[in-house]
C-alpha cells in the first residue's frame, strides 16, 4: 500500500491554518516530531501564533492553481482542511474546483497522502447542500492518484467550535426554548481532542490511506440532549417546548439574535441539522484501536475549562475571512477620497503600557467611553444582519492578527507599538480604527488614534458626515480614557 513509513521524519503540509481545526493541528504535529509547512493566502494573518517560528510558511491559494506547486513540493502528507463556511450560489462549485486543483498539484509533486476532514451523513438520504458538498469535496480529492484518507465527523465539541458555540449561547441565554424539529435529530458529537487525535494518527497509519473513516463520540444523542447536557454542566435549569414548524430560514434568524453567529452562517449549519449524522461503521475502531472517544459530558467539561482559563487557541470566527476565497481580505491603503480622523495624546507611560491599554479594548472590557453607544451600534448592526458585538474577544488581554474583536477584525499587530482593526459591521464602505504608541525622548509616549473610512457611493458620504459629530465625541473620550488607563498601570 502507498503509505508513509512512521520511522522517518515526515514533511507535512497543513492548509486551513487560520481556521478552527488547522490552527490546533499545527502544534500537535510539531510536538509529534514532524516537519511542518503551512499554506495560507495571507501570511500576515499568522502573526502572533506561538508556533510561527517553528514552521515554514508558504503563500498560496487553492483557487489559483499556479501557486500550489511551491506549497506541495517535497511534501509527504498534506492535510486538506478547507471548506466554505458561508453559503452563496457558487459555494459548491468553488469547493469542488479548489479540491481538484489541490489534488492535481499534489499528484504532480509526488505527495504520498492527502488527509481530509469532511462531514458525516448517510449518502443514501437527502443531505443538505453543505453536507453533500463536504462529501463531494472528498470525491474531488480522490480523482487524483494520491491516496486520500477522509475522516467524516458530525458536531465537533470544543471551545470555540461553531456548533458548540451555538449550543452554548442558546442554552446560556434562553431559559425557555421554542424547539424546532431539528433539535430532535440524532447525532454523534465528538470532542475536538479526539478529532485531532485521529488526524495526527492518520499520518503514521498507512493502512488508513484510501479509506473513508466515520468518527464520532461515545454516544448517540440529539441536539436537545446536548443542550440539556450543557445546562447540567453549568448548573442551569432549562425548558424546551417543541413546535412542528420553524423553518431553517426562521431558525437561522433566531440563532442570529441569540448567539454571535450571523444568520448567513447559521442557516447552512441548521439546514444540515435535519440529517442524522451518526457513525455507521467500525473502520475507525479497527484502524485506530488506541483512540477511545469520550462522552459529550467529558468534551463539554474540557471546553468549559478552556473558556474559563481564556485558553481558546482558535475559534470559528477566525476563519470567516479566509472562508471566502474569491474575496481577498481588504488591507489598509491611503488614496484620494479616504477620510482620516486622527487624534494624538502625550502619555506619561511607556509604549508597552500604552499598547496594553488599547490592546484590551472590546469584549467584556468594553470601549472605555460611551459604552452604551457601542452597544447601540452593535444592536443596529444585528438588525440589518451584521455580526454585532456578541463575538467578544478570544482572550481578555492578548490580541493577534485575525482575531475577531466584537464587530472588528484584528488586521495588524506590532507588539508594544501598533494595533489596527478592520470593521466587519455593516457599513457603506471600508473602515479601520488604528492605535499607535511611539516613544518620546523624555520617556513618555505619543498615542495616536486614527479612524479611516473609505466611503462607497453617496450613502457612504452621508453616513460619514451624519455620524461625524458622535464619532468625534466618542473618539475624543476614548483617547483620554486610554491615556488614563496607561498612566494608572505604571
Amino acid at each position: 500500500m502507498n503509505g508513509i513509513s512512521p520511522s522517518e521524519p515526515q514533511y507535512v503540509l497543513i492548509t486551513g491554518v487560520t481556521g478552527y481545526i488547522g490552527g490546533r493541528l499545527v502544534p500537535l504535529l510539531l510536538a509529534a516530531g514532524y516537519r511542518v509547512r503551512v499554506m495560507v493566502r495571507d501570511p500576515i494573518r499568522l502573526q502572533g501564533r506561538s508556533w510561527i517560528a517553528q514552521v515554514d510558511v508558504v503563500q498560496a491559494d487553492v483557487l489559483q492553481p499556479d501557486t500550489l506547486d511551491a506549497a506541495l513540493a517535497g511534501i509527504d502528507a498534506a492535510y486538506y482542511l478547507i471548506h466554505s463556511m458561508r453559503g452563496g450560489e457558487n459555494f459548491h462549485e468553488r469547493d469542488i474546483r479548489a479540491a481538484r486543483n489541490f489534488g492535481i498539484a499534489a499528484e504532480r509533486q509526488g505527495v504520498k497522502r492527502i488527509i481530509y476532514l469532511g462531514g458525516l451523513g448517510d449518502t443514501t438520504t437527502a443531505l443538505s447542500p453543505h453536507l453533500r458538498s463536504r462529501q463531494q469535496t472528498g470525491d474531488a480529492l480522490r480523482e487524483c492518484a494520491v491516496p486520500v484518507t477522509e475522516f467524516r465527523a458530525g458536531v465537533i465539541v470544543g471551545s470555540g467550535s461553531l456548533s458548540f458555540e451555538m449550543i452554548r449561547y442558546l442554552t446560556e441565554r434562553v431559559p425557555i426554548m421554542i424547539c424546532p424539529r431539528w433539535v430532535f435529530t440524532r447525532i454523534q458529537p465528538i470532542g475536538i481532542r479526539d478529532t485531532l487525535d485521529y488526524l495526527v494518527s492518520a499520518v503514521k497509519t498507512p493502512e488508513s490511506a484510501g479509506q473513508i473513516i466515520e468518527i464520532g463520540g461515545a454516544e448517540i444523542m440529539t441536539y436537545r440532549d446536548m443542550m440539556f447536557g450543557y445546562a447540567r454542566a453549568r448548573g442551569l435549569r432549562r425548558f424546551m417546548i417543541p413546535v412542528p414548524v420553524l423553518t431553517p430560514h426562521l431558525s437561522s434568524y433566531w440563532v442570529h439574535w441569540v448567539t454571535p453567529i450571523p444568520s448567513d452562517i447559521a442557516r447552512p449549519l441548521i439546514e444540515g441539522l435535519r440529517n442524522e449524522v451518526i457513525v455507521r461503521g467500525d473502520t475507525a475502531r479497527k484502524l485506530f484501536p488506541d483512540i477511545q472517544p469520550g462522552t459529550f459530558a467529558v468534551a463539554v467539561s474540557r471546553a468549559l475549562e478552556k473558556l474559563k482559563a481564556s485558553e481558546v487557541e482558535t475559534s470559528w470566527a477566525d476563519a470567516l475571512v479566509s472562508s471566502q476565497p474569491d474575496q481577498p481580505p481588504a488591507v489598509l491603503s491611503t488614496h484620494e477620497g479616504m477620510f482620516l480622523e486622527q487624534r494624538q495624546q502625550f502619555v506619561r507611560a511607556t509604549p508597552s503600557a500604552v499598547f496594553q491599554a488599547f490592546a484590551r479594548l472590546g469584549g467584556s472590557n468594553g470601549w472605555l467611553y460611551f459604552n452604551w453607544a457601542w452597544y447601540l451600534r452593535g444592536l443596529l448592526d444585528r438588525l440589518v444582519g451584521g455580526v454585532g458585538l456578541r463575538r467578544g474577544r478570544r482572550h481578555p488581554t492578548e490580541v493577534r492578527v485575525g482575531d475577531a474583536l466584537d464587530f472588528w477584525r484584528v488586521e495588524a499587530v506590532e507588539p508594544d507599538r501598533l494595533l489596527r482593526l478592520r470593521a466587519e459591521m455593516k457599513v457603506p464602505g471600508l473602515a479601520w480604527l488604528q492605535f499607535k504608541a511611539e516613544p518620546l525622548e523624555d520617556g513618555s509616549t505619543q498615542l495616536t488614534q486614527t479612524a479611516f473610512f473609505a466611503p462607497k457611493g453617496l450613502f457612504g458620504l452621508l453616513y460619514w458626515y451624519g455620524l461625524y459629530p458622535l464619532h468625534s465625541l466618542i473618539f475624543s473620550g476614548m483617547i483620554r480614557k486610554l491615556a488614563q488607563r496607561a498612566t494608572e498601570s505604571t
